[in-house]
Formats: structure tokens, sequence, C-alpha cells
């Protein structure tokens, strides 16, 4: 059991196509989120997913596999997307996720998580969304893992997350 409960430093909505005083979701908007990794992340996640590769343990066998120090876990990386989405949207259910791991992510490395919603479509009393996922490294433009999800949304309606959840 994980005692440490993650506090994100930073959540934001972007706007690229739509009006900055609307809170509904419309195509083009951005949601980030930055988190830095860290050994206890790693560990948790292990203890969970049951993955105890040396390469993310050893620094020894990451550098003799050709890395520059212990990796992050890529799934791991990769749930920053439901956490973003969700803390938007609670009650949003995840349906599917691609994923390209493009780049190493190192213990350390500050993350940035974006997703942007592509489509939208009412069915019934809910919403289909379909978003791009990008994950990028240390303030650059290095994308060290993209692809898309989609997930049920309740609502259109996003909430303002607080950075004490």
């Amino acid at each position: 059991m994980l005692a440490k409960t993650f506090v994100p430093r930073q959540l934001l909505v972007s706007r690229c196509f739509s009006s900055v005083t609307s809170k509904t979701l419309k195509v083009g908007d951005v949601l980030r989120e930055a988190r830095v990794f860290s050994s206890e992340d790693v560990k948790g996640y292990a203890e969970v997913s049951h993955d105890w590769n040396p390469l993310h343990f050893d620094q020894e066998s990451a550098r003799k596999a050709g890395f520059e120090d212990r990796l992050v876990h890529g799934m791991l990386v990769s749930s920053m997307f439901p956490r973003i989405i969700s803390a938007h949207f609670p009650g949003a259910v995840y349906v599917s996720q691609t994923l390209h791991f493009r780049s190493p992510v190192y213990i350390g490395d500050d993350i940035l998580g974006i997703v942007q919603a592509t489509t939208l479509r009412q069915t019934n009393n809910k919403y289909i969304a379909k978003f791009t996922t990008k994950c990028m490294k240390n303030h650059s433009e290095l994308t060290v893992l993209d692809g898309e999800a989609t997930a049920i949304l309740p609502n259109l309606e996003m909430l303002q997350p607080s950075h004490t959840e």
C-alpha cells in the first residue's frame, strides 16, 4: 500500500480553437499536467504491477542495456492520460488507448502530459470523446510517448481540479 499521495505540480486547460470563457469541452481543447516521477513512484508501480524488471531498479542493468539511468515504467508514464481526463470529468470511463513509446523516461525527469480533444460525439446522455495524447520531457519538444485515447464522458462541463487531490 502506498502511503504517499500524488499531488500534481500543474494541471491546466489550454484553449486552441474555442472560447477562453467557456468551461465546456470543445474539439481542440488541450488539458495538461506536469509530473516528476520518483523512485518511490516506480517502486509503488512495481508493487502493484509485479513488474520488477531490473532496468527500473538497477542503474548498472539499465546502463548495460544502453540507457543513461534507471527507467520509469512506460505504463506508469501513460497513466497520466486517464488522470488528466478524470480530473476534469469525474466519472469518465476510459475505453481505449494506443501508445507509442518514443524515448526513455528516467527517474527525476520532468514530464508534461497533454491530451487534446479531437472528436466529440453525443450518445444517449453521455459523450464519446477522442483525444490525442502525448508526453514531453524536461520542457523540450522531445516526445517520449504519444498515442490516442477514447473516453466516455458523463458531460462536457469541465471541472477545474484542485491541486490538493
